[in-house]
């Protein structure tokens, strides 16, 4: 309903609207008439005020030119006027400062004086000081040259150290390379005296055993122990001299294999043992028996060209056994070469037995022999090389021993001269220490010398600054001097221009008078005029915004009718549009009712809750208030505590360069007494007081120190380790070494006793390391016991079971780890032909796995072979290769 009756008023107030423009609308047609009216009368009013305003203008000109002409006279008035005012004033400055000036003339002098007087008080003090700095500084060059001369002498105290440091440096490399080459001389004797000792062994091995001679000669010569008449074979009686060598045994011949004996009994009962045990035949010559022969047709050729001796004569031997001698060689002649022979013979008759150096050997009746030996080895020069190798052995261990005493010398040589060196290492250090503080006294009195020289050299610029400045204050008292006759004079000066000035003045100031009273009787006529024209001005600026004002009056009124037309059109339309509204809105009014009363009853409740809210801000605002002074106090002390970190960090940091983390690292839970902890800093305080004064030198000494002992500990260290390390591969291979040569051994037993069954047919071979020695230095007993006979040592055994038991040895070592290829030379030459042919046969089953080449002269290992390949000259000088494949029928077959 207030809807309703709102929307009805609306209409009402539109109406009355609609009324009220409709009377305007009238109103504004009648205030157009009146409008134009008035304007034009103001049209009138404006010509007639111009009109005026032009004669005005006339009479403004006139005054303007004649205030101008009396302007211009006052300007010039004035400005001499000014003129006089400005040179009065200037003067009155310039005397003002000419008066403040002669004061601070006056303060100057005074001033002047009294440093003139100061400095002098302080020449006077310099020239004190410079005679004493003098003083110091012949008494500091003095003690610059005695440190100079301390540290030239210790310089060259410490340069003759270097180089004796030097010198035994040089010898101590000599020495090593003494040490070096007695090593190696010592080793290469050794070598020599090993090499020459096995060679001694060997022909020891090869004497005893007779190896060489036949069969029958050497089983007689195992008899010599047994049978006391059984003296030796002829080639161990008789002595030769190397260069007859081959032509006394070429001269021998078979004879060389014949047996000494003492008497015919001892011959005739080794000529019995031969046939019993059917081991062939030998020579003997029994010293009873055997008697020297000649031929006198020697005696005549001893003459010829060519001719050596007889040869029995070039041998030689014990007395009793020249006889033996004479019947073996007392009718051979010893001829130089062939030719001489060949010639001798002839000469003779072919009637002489002649032989030469090289071994050419010509026989009574024509006969000639010769040709090349087969080795250069024979059996009269193995005793004589076994002497030589005897003497020499002697000569090599007296040499060893030398040197080894040589080594021994050196040695304590070079560690007398190292523990010099040592000891000269240390006096140079001692002598770096003493340079190093002789160094440091010759700096710091030079630096001492060096500032008393800059202090002396200070002090005399100071004097010079002194006189210097003595000349600038009489310069400046000289210049005060002219400034104040310079004043006096201008003084009297400006008094006198002043005076000009005034009476200048004077007259100007009255023409000044003149001037301006008519300048304001033209002013006054100028301002009468003026008021009529700025009156007639006015007017008719006023009668123009009139007539502006009354057309834009017009317009507007125009323009409101229009509009007010229009705004009557849309009140009427807007009346239609409320009276539709009334309607729709009384169905409507119902509902809004019910939502008004909804709305209160919202508000109500929103009231109630806003007064509980209101209370709760309040509190919040004073738990605010409350909450932000703690916050102020607390950031207050928050500052307070980051002063404190701060100083004690930069404390911590300018004490003790320590930063707050590092020192949390070093902190220590035990110092937990603040008292007791103020109590220890206090006391380490006194204890590095209590140190003195810092040696500069202890940190650049203990890096050279601290570089050396890591040098020195790292070479130590890696000597240790390596020693170790050699200790532990040492003890590791010799562990290993004697692991696997007794497992090696075991099984080198076992196919040596099965090698010696196979080849012998039978029997036992053992191999037994000799006890109570190490195992890796020990020897190596070997024990053989061929089919029929008892255990013994192999040494007991004829050559023929040595050489058999050396092939199963062989083939023994061979079978524990088979090779696809092996060579072998004349092993089975000692065997008979039945051991030949067992040795034969069990080649023949060891070519499964291992192929053999073989040289041979026996027969039983040719028919054994598969291919014989040999050497044969059918045409003289002309060798050819000859083979035969025995295998070949049967690969056909």
């Amino acid at each position: 309903s207030v809807t309703k009756e709102k929307l009805e008023s609306q209409i009402q107030v539109l109406n009355e609207q609609i009324h009220t423009a409709e009377m305007t609308d009238e109103h504004w047609q009648s205030r157009l008439v009146a409008i134009e009216q008035e304007k034009q009368e103001r049209f009138v009013a404006k010509q007639s005020y111009e009109e005026k305003k032009s004669v005005y203008d006339e009479q403004f000109a006139a005054i303007e030119a004649k205030k101008s002409a009396a302007l211009a006279h006052l300007t010039a008035i004035q400005s001499k006027i000014t003129e006089c005012n400005a040179g009065i004033e200037r003067g009155q400055n310039e005397l003002i400062d000419l008066l403040n000036n002669n004061a601070s003339i006056r303060a100057r002098q005074q001033r002047y004086d009294t440093m003139l007087e100061q400095i002098n008080i302080r020449k006077s003090e310099l020239n004190k000081r410079l005679l004493a700095r003098k003083t110091e500084e012949a008494d500091l060059v003095s003690v610059y040259e005695g440190y100079e001369a301390e540290l030239a002498k210790v310089n060259g105290e410490l340069q003759k150290l270097k180089a004796k440091e030097t010198a035994l440096f040089d010898k101590v490399r000599g020495w090593k390379q003494k040490d070096v080459e007695n090593s190696r001389q010592l080793e290469e004797t050794q070598m020599s005296f090993h090499k020459q000792q096995s060679r001694l062994e060997s022909l020891k091995n090869i004497a005893e055993r007779y190896d060489g001679y036949g069969n029958s000669i050497r089983k007689i010569m195992e008899q010599k122990g047994t049978v006391p008449g059984l003296l030796g074979v002829v080639s161990d009686l008789i002595q030769v001299e190397k260069k007859y060598e081959v032509a006394i045994e070429t001269a021998l011949g078979g004879n060389i294999q014949n047996i000494v004996t003492e008497d015919e009994a001892t011959a005739k009962k080794m000529i019995t043992f031969l046939k019993e045990n059917r081991l062939g035949r030998a020579t003997f010559l029994p010293l009873t028996a055997v008697t020297g022969k000649g031929n006198p047709k020697n005696e005549a050729a001893m003459g010829e060209t060519g001719v050596i001796g007889i040869a029995s004569e070039l041998v030689q031997c014990d007395e009793k056994y020249k006889e033996i001698a004479a019947y073996l060689l007392g009718r051979v002649l010893v001829v130089d070469h062939i030719d001489h022979a060949i010639a001798i013979a002839k000469k003779h008759h072919f009637a002489l037995h002649i032989v030469t150096l090289e071994g050419e050997y010509l026989s009574p009746g024509g006969s000639m022999t010769g040709g090349a030996f087969k080795n250069s080895s024979n059996l009269l020069a193995r005793n004589r090389e076994i002497e030589e190798l005897e003497r020499n052995l002697k000569t090599i261990v007296k040499k060893v021993k030398d040197l080894q005493d040589r080594k021994e010398d050196i040695a304590t040589a070079l560690a007398l001269n190292e523990e010099e060196l040592e000891e000269l290492r240390v006096q140079i250090q001692n002598k770096k220490l003493i340079q190093n503080s002789a160094q440091m006294n010759v700096e710091r009195a030079r630096q001492q010398k060096n500032d008393s020289e800059s202090a002396y050299i200070s002090l005399t610029n100071e004097n010079n600054q002194l006189d210097q400045q003595i000349s600038e204050i009489n310069l400046g008292k000289q210049k005060i001097f002219e400034e104040d006759a310079y004043a006096s004079r201008r003084k009297a000066e400006i008094e006198e221009e002043s005076k000009n000035y005034q009476s200048i003045l004077e007259a100007q100031s009255k023409l000044e008078e003149t001037a301006k009273q008519a300048v304001s009787e033209v002013a006054m006529e100028e301002a009468a005029i003026g008021q009529n024209v700025e009156f007639i001005l006015e007017n008719l600026n006023r009668l123009r915004g009139e007539i502006e004002k009354f057309d834009v009056e017009r317009a507007d009124l125009l323009e409101n009718a229009s509009k007010a037309k229009e705004d009557v059109l849309k009140k009427q339309h807007d009346i239609e549009e409320i009276k539709l509204t009334i309607a729709a809105s009384v169905d409507a009014n119902k509902h809004l009712q019910e939502e008004l009363k909804n709305c209160l009853g919202k508000k109500e409740k929103m009231s109630e809750d806003y007064r509980g809210f209101f209370q709760k801000q309040e509190d919040v605002s004073k738990r605010i208030n409350d909450l932000d002074k703690e916050l102020m106090r607390l950031n207050n002390q928050l500052e307070k505590l980051k002063e404190a970190e701060e100083h004690q960090t930069n404390y911590m940091w300018d004490e003790y360069e320590i930063t707050p983390h590092s020192a949390i690292a070093l902190r220590n839970e035990e110092y937990d007494n603040l008292s007791a902890l103020k109590k220890m800093i206090s006391e380490v305080k006194d204890e590095i007081r209590k140190l003195g004064d810092v040696n500069v030198n202890a940190i650049e000494e203990y890096k050279e120190v601290l570089e050396r002992y890591t040098f020195l500990k790292t070479q130590h260290d890696d000597l240790v380790e390596a020693e170790q390390t050699l200790i532990g591969i040492i003890d590791e291979l010799d562990s290993g070494m004697r692991k696997q040569f007794d497992e090696k051994f075991k099984e080198i037993q076992k196919e040596f006793d099965a090698s010696f069954k196979q080849l012998f047919g039978g029997g036992h071979g053992t191999l037994e390391l000799v006890e109570d020695e190490d195992i890796l230095e020990c020897g190596i007993r070997i024990i053989a016991q061929p089919p029929g006979k008892k255990l013994q040592n192999m040494m007991q055994l004829s050559g023929g079971e040595k050489a058999l038991t050396a092939i199963a040895l062989l083939f023994a070592i061979q079978a524990l780890k088979p090779s696809p290829f092996c060579l072998l030379d004349e092993i089975e030459a000692a065997l008979d032909d039945s051991n030949v042919v067992r040795f034969s046969n069990y080649l023949a089953r060891l070519t499964e796995n291992t192929q053999f080449i073989v040289i041979t002269h026996r027969r039983g290992t040719m028919n054994a072979a598969d291919r014989l390949y040999g050497i044969t000259m059918q045409e003289k000088g002309v060798s050819t290769l000859v083979s035969v494949n025995l295998i070949e029928n049967d690969l056909t077959e």
